[in-house]
């Protein structure tokens, strides 16, 4: 039995490769695995044979330069799918290619799942006919999202979020500091600037000029994602005092505080309960056209969940040392500020998985994958 698998960025790989391991629990090992992904699907038993990191763009302007190679593997995707035929697809996020790709397995009648949802109700809401038309079932991790869908005809199940699952991590503070020379007696603020290189261009630089103002009081760790290289972004940080660290999770569970890029981070920064801010910065261009286009009142999912703006938002222009400085000035200390974002964020975690259900979400959306399997 072969399922393809496609995932284009490094949280939606992560799914993917937790999704590989329960679907052969349940089915047994005769399942084979191909599709677009990166190292933990790969490690996970995944035949790549798209690298997501030779298509991952950021915005608008960003993806124009690199079309054609994007088209380049699209068609090599779909071209191995054909001659394949796999029993079902999972289509992880991405929708930019993911939503393409749902038409072309819908030509060749393979039943296509898409988990973990396109945005479409914050922006580009037109292509909602093509989820209508051409998956069969929508899996999605936010509770809003169900009744979205299902008021406008697609088959939504919303699984919960696979990050609500997750224990928190077992290091302890003496042994993270002491596997990443850091001091305990100094608070540690977690930078998160993305899990793109252009992303890391962009919201990096105004990162470290925070710290370089807030001074030797604090020390400040950046997890490295998965789909970036160590020694790239050692060359980003070169004579500041910023500590590349392997795991984003333990970065944020020792943090005081994070400076968190707007995505899934932001999302892992809530379900552990640390204080942070969110921040994000595109091209101009590309800012110039999307503000025109979202229809959200929060560009931080932490904020759509709740409701209400519980964390604070930097974007743009607005996104400037002094302001991040301003923000983290409120959530170290200990105090009222602090208290009410952690209160929140409980909440917010509390909302993540679905009342009275039973698993995980992982083996819940493994359980929706099995039944769009052919009989």
């Amino acid at each position: 039995m072969d399922v393809l698998i496609s995932a284009g960025e490094a949280s939606g790989e992560n799914y993917g490769a937790m999704l590989i391991a329960a679907l052969r629990q349940r089915l047994g090992g005769d399942m084979q695995f191909f599709g677009v992904g990166g190292a933990r699907m790969k490690e996970a038993g995944c035949e790549i044979v798209v690298d997501s990191a030779s298509i991952a763009a950021v915005g608008i302007t960003e993806v124009a330069k690199h079309v054609a190679q994007i088209y380049r593997e699209f068609f090599r995707v779909v071209g191995i799918a054909r001659q394949r035929r796999p029993s079902v697809a999972v289509l992880i996020d991405f929708p930019d290619f993911n939503l393409r790709l749902a038409q072309k397995l819908h030509e060749m009648q393979v039943p296509v799942v898409y988990f973990v949802s396109p945005q479409l109700w914050a922006w580009k809401q037109r292509r909602i006919w093509r989820v209508r038309k051409f998956v069969d079932r929508m899996l999605v991790i936010f509770p809003f999202e169900e009744d979205y869908y299902r008021q406008r005809g697609v088959q939504a199940q919303f699984v919960g979020h696979p990050l609500a699952d997750l224990e928190l991590p077992q290091i302890s503070r003496e042994d993270f500091a002491r596997k990443y020379n850091l001091d305990t007696s100094r608070f540690w603020i977690a930078l998160l600037p993305g899990s793109r290189r252009k992303e890391v261009l962009l919201n990096l630089p105004a990162m470290l000029e925070t710290a370089r103002q807030m001074g030797s009081s604090y020390q400040y760790m950046l997890p490295v994602a998965s789909t970036l290289a160590s020694s790239w972004m050692a060359e980003q940080i070169a004579g500041s005092r910023v500590h590349l660290v392997d795991s984003a999770r333990e970065a944020l569970f020792h943090a005081r505080a994070g400076v968190v890029a707007s995505g899934t981070a932001t999302v892992e920064a809530a379900l552990i309960e640390t204080p942070f801010l969110v921040v994000y910065r595109v091209s101009r261009l590309t800012y110039a056209i999307g503000r025109r286009l979202v229809k959200v009142p929060h560009y931080g999912m932490v904020n759509l969940i709740a409701g209400r703006r519980i964390v604070p938002e930097l974007i743009q222009e607005d996104f400037t040392p002094a302001n991040v400085l301003a923000e983290l000035d409120k959530l170290l200390p200990d105090g009222a500020p602090r208290e009410e974002m952690i209160t929140n964020l409980r909440r917010v975690r509390q909302m993540l998985r679905p009342e009275q259900s039973q698993g995980t979400a992982i083996s819940r959306a493994a359980e929706a994958i099995i039944k769009c399997l052919p009989a």
